[in-house]
């Protein structure tokens, strides 16, 4: 709820229904997931946060604001995990295809991880990482890095030559990687809610990314709304 760019983001409303109610209802569609938990921090202005999670019958893990990698290392213990499907806050459009995807990917094996980030043709916000409980753990146990602290698989990426890692390209019909459908700024909320307001009178919450850019094809000028905004690097 604190986020610098955007406070209470995740909270906001995207046309009757909040961020995290849309993201956690969307993320139940994913047919390959046993459960879901809200890993939020211990601070009090996250309680609301934490309490809607409940409402939406999600688990909730609450730790540390800082130290993202022990929290979400505590969350999967909490589950007792052995593979964690990492999503984050910010994607609340994420397609269930995709995470069933990703899912499936890491399954055929060799591989450590498997992401839609290392090369981007998915649109960002459909953003999805799979990788072992083990392997975070020790991270977690092992690495002090502020950065690596902060972005949970950062470690992964920086060390290729330890880590096997399975980039999962989207078809031809599905790559858009200069659509922007995160939340970080004012203008990414007026797309989200542009985009989640035009398609829930045909789909409900089901619509899938095919949805979203057949109808951004049809309203182009919401694609410009958010088109200057970009994000911060892990490292600077």
């Amino acid at each position: 709820m604190g986020s610098s760019r955007l406070p209470g983001k995740m909270l906001a409303d995207l046309g009757g229904v909040s961020t995290l109610a849309l993201l956690l209802r969307r993320v139940r569609q994913a047919t390959s997931l046993d459960d879901v938990i809200v890993a939020t921090t211990e601070n009090s202005a996250d309680d609301a946060l934490a309490a809607a999670a409940e409402a939406e019958g999600a688990r909730v893990f609450r730790g540390s604001e800082d130290d993202v990698l022990a929290r979400v290392v505590g969350a999967q213990r909490m589950m007792n995990s052995d593979l964690i499907v990492e999503l984050n806050g910010d994607c609340p459009l994420i397609d269930p295809a995709i995470i069933d995807r990703a899912v499936a990917r890491y399954n055929e094996g060799n591989c450590d991880l498997v992401t839609t980030t290392a090369r981007q043709t998915y649109p960002p916000g459909m953003d999805v990482q799979v990788f072992s409980r083990a392997a975070l753990e020790w991270v977690e146990e092992n690495i002090d890095d502020p950065a690596v602290r902060e972005h949970v698989s950062l470690y992964f990426y920086e060390h290729p030559e330890r880590y096997r890692i399975a980039n999962l390209d989207a078809p031809d019909d599905l790559s858009d990687p200069e659509l922007r459908l995160l939340l970080d700024y004012d203008q990414d909320l007026q797309v989200l809610r542009a985009v989640h307001g035009g398609l829930t009178a045909a789909h409900g919450d089901a619509y899938r990314l095919a949805d979203i850019l057949s109808w951004l094809d049809a309203n182009a000028s919401v694609r410009e709304i958010n088109r200057n905004c970009v994000e911060r690097a892990a490292r600077t």
